[in-house]
């Protein structure tokens, strides 16, 4: 199956009439849904701005300049991390799930 990722949250904190954070994510998809493959999760990080005096991904701007490809730029160095995470979420989740061990009623102690 193949996964698919959505950039779907892009949420904006203001000051100053600029955006200072970002609180960007994506779900990641494999198969669809209802089938036995099918596997959904979110992810998100805020990123911080260099208001902060800290070293940062951007300079504040206003909200409306800002593009999704200029979005999307600022998460791509997390998102391979994310890919990595939902790839072992798959692995235990659906290709090798963890099989609950079922109990011997019937064993008997040795003598």
């Amino acid at each position: 199956m193949a996964i698919t990722r959505s950039f779907n949250t892009a949420i904006p904190f203001i000051s100053g009439g600029k955006v200072v954070r970002w609180e960007l994510g994506m779900t990641y998809t494999n198969g669809t849904s209802g089938s036995a493959s099918f596997y959904q999760s979110e992810f998100s990080t805020i990123i911080n701005s260099s208001t902060f005096g800290l070293s940062s991904d951007f300079t504040p701007k206003a909200e409306g300049s800002w593009t999704k490809a200029q979005l999307l730029s600022l998460i791509s160095p997390i998102t391979g991390h994310w890919d990595q995470v939902f790839a072992s979420q798959i692995n235990s989740v659906i290709t090798n799930p963890t099989v609950a061990p079922i109990p011997d009623n019937n064993y008997v102690i040795p003598s």
